[in-house]
């Protein structure tokens, strides 16, 4: 075990230095739409940001629209094949050339006075257009794309940033995290095509995070419910599925939160699901297609990297900052739309290479905590505007995100662990986002 100095929130010249005092900080920083103003330029419009995932734009025409902070983008692939993001502004007088979610397209026409583009984002029409003096240049007129565009594993990030670090380095130790959910398919294939449940909160987009000390408060009854369910599927077994909240939530040695740094953060409860890899893989081989399933993840990756990828169930449960999420058998986005309000998108993760019994089970599971009608998700959007409301109390207004501080470490790989529910990944958050706010 390493002992290095993990570093401070920040440094004392740093413009954020003003928010954070040693383990503090100010609630301002949750609550003024100044400083959710320099977020915007700061971070959402420095960095790169998740967009989109392959499977959601798998033929020619196929687009969804998304926002980088508050720019509208359309992540389209051409009918050359090509998967592009374009900035959703016609190039004559800036109106949306797009007010839909997704769909598929062969071209985009401008409502206001119809300038259309192909799908490869070229301008090929515009109505009357001899009307334009012999200088004017409609080839350089074709939608404008986002400076830097990359991806990994069908993950697609964009930033609008052009002197963005490339994606690789920004991802640094979170990108070999992606492949606990992706490798869950025996054929490496994730399909994020099964709709999105969208929801909102009056509150800051900074409270969604990784934070492992909350569960057993927040969601006691949910634990519960399950942990009566399991009792009564295995009667005369000690659970494993029951007792997980016990071992994952409070003190086992074999679940830890981590800083992987540059903001990204995870509750790395992998080395505790191995450790059931015999239940893991028994109550799989008892599902519908469970059979199938195990065995064609031998063939993939052989019977040991099969068996923990399994036990691990697809969920790295990972933060990548700023706003992407990887949470059990979804995917989940944050999109800041002011100071005190926040949109989540959802996105169920099927796998490919298994049947559909299999992956109904998944999405049901899905429902069960994360839906609109689910045990946990309604939870958390409850906590997070209580928040909103006691941070109006401006009197004393720092808080505290100190827990475990005494006792996290350096790990071999570079990363900064501390038990479950210690605050580590807030720390991770606050140490990105002061780094980010005082960039000149």
């Amino acid at each position: 075990m390493l002992t290095q100095q993990v570093e401070a929130l920040c440094r004392p010249d740093d413009w954020a230095a003003q928010f954070i005092r040693g383990d503090r900080v100010n609630s301002e920083i949750y609550t003024s739409p100044a400083i959710f103003e320099r977020e915007m330029q700061k971070i959402f419009y420095a960095t790169w940001l998740y967009l989109a995932h392959e499977s959601e734009i798998p033929k020619p025409g196929d687009f969804v629209s998304r926002t980088i902070g508050r720019q509208p983008v359309i992540i389209v692939r051409g009918d050359d094949g090509v998967c592009r993001a374009v900035m959703n502004r016609c190039r004559h007088r800036g109106a949306l050339i797009c007010e839909v979610d997704r769909g598929n397209q062969s071209h985009f026409r401008c409502f206001y006075h119809g300038w259309t583009y192909d799908n490869t984002g070229t301008l090929v029409h515009i109505p009357k257009d001899d009307a334009y003096p012999d200088d004017f240049d409609r080839e350089s007129l074709g939608l404008t794309p986002l400076p830097q565009l990359d991806s990994y594993r069908g993950f697609i990030f964009g930033t609008v940033n052009p002197n963005a670090v490339p994606l690789r380095d920004h991802l640094g130790l979170a990108a070999a995290k992606f492949d606990y959910m992706i490798d869950a398919s025996p054929t490496g294939e994730l399909l994020l095509d099964a709709g999105t449940h969208k929801t909102s909160f009056r509150g800051n987009w900074k409270f969604v995070g990784m934070d492992g000390y909350h569960p057993p408060v927040v969601h006691q009854s949910a634990f519960e419910i399950f942990r009566r369910n399991a009792a009564k599927e295995n009667p005369n077994v000690d659970s494993a599925v029951a007792q997980a909240p016990r071992k994952t939530m409070n003190d086992s040695p074999l679940a830890v939160s981590r800083d992987l740094l540059h903001g990204h953060a995870m509750l790395d409860v992998i080395p505790h699901r191995i450790s059931e890899r015999d239940f893991h893989l028994e109550a799989t081989r008892h599902m519908p297609g469970g059979k199938e399933y195990i065995e064609a993840m031998y063939a993939a990756y052989g019977p040991e990297r099969g068996g923990d990828l399994i036990a691990i169930g697809g969920d790295p449960h990972l933060g990548v900052w700023p706003n992407l999420q990887m949470i059990n058998q979804h995917v989940r986005m944050v999109v800041p739309v002011a100071v005190d309000r926040t949109d989540v998108y959802l996105f169920p993760a099927r796998l490919g290479g298994v049947t559909d019994e299999f992956n109904d089970i998944r999405l049901r599971k899905h429902e069960e905590f994360y839906g609109p009608a689910g045990f946990g998700q309604p939870d958390d959007t409850e906590i997070f505007e209580r928040n909103t409301d006691g941070l109006q109390a401006v009197v004393n207004p720092w808080i505290d995100i100190s827990r475990g501080r005494n006792r996290e470490y350096v790990d071999r790989d570079g990363s900064i662990v501390g038990k479950i529910p210690d605050e580590v990944p807030q720390r991770a958050q606050m140490r990105e986002w002061a780094r980010q706010m005082s960039a000149s």
